[in-house]
């Protein structure tokens, strides 16, 4: 395979687990996932109601469809609920975000970008749990500045409704899920 080669990727419907950790390498979420493609922004996962999302302590089904977007950046993974889910876009801040064998992984770096349905509306969230890690697990100093710009920038363009926090990029890969015709025994 040349150099330049695109990395293999499952084929669109192929079941993956989504695997988080914490700086130190302790485990958090682990959410059952399908793969469903790649466009211009990155890698596309989806979720169906009845599917797992898992961390020590915590283990509950997802009550609405969800895509999760995975940029080339690897710094951050985007999750779109479909309605009538609470939040519209939950974006989590991350460090190595990226394929680890046949599984998407990253490491939560406790910052994500919130827009909710609700009437709490759009803001960075999780800031004192940020300010906590980042001494305990001394996050080095130019990727605390990198990540604290990243997570300002992306507030600003999903308050901007900047593609792909758009709707119509969301409805998209949502179809896409919904096309699968996957069920929660299917799990």
């Amino acid at each position: 395979m040349p150099a330049d080669a695109p990395p293999a990727r499952p084929q669109p419907g192929t079941r993956v687990l989504f695997r988080w950790r914490k700086w130190d390498g302790g485990e958090h979420w682990v959410h059952e996932c399908v793969y469903l493609g790649a466009d211009r922004w990155g890698e596309w996962f989806g979720q169906i109601p009845g599917w797992r999302s898992r961390r020590p302590g915590r283990d509950f089904a997802v009550e609405v469809p969800n895509v999760t977007l995975l940029p080339p950046s690897g710094d951050y993974a985007a999750t779109f609920n479909a309605a009538p889910g609470t939040y519209r876009v939950y974006i989590d801040i991350a460090w190595d975000l990226r394929w680890d064998g046949d599984d998407p992984t990253g490491v939560d770096m406790d910052l994500d970008v919130v827009d909710t349905r609700d009437g709490r509306g759009i803001w960075i969230d999780d800031r004192d749990e940020w300010d906590e890690h980042r001494v305990a697990y001394g996050y080095p100093l130019g990727l605390v500045d990198a990540l604290e710009a990243l997570a300002v920038d992306l507030e600003k363009r999903v308050r901007a409704h900047d593609a792909p926090f758009d709707d119509t990029t969301r409805r998209h890969w949502l179809a896409r899920l919904d096309a699968l015709g996957l069920a929660a025994g299917d799990a």
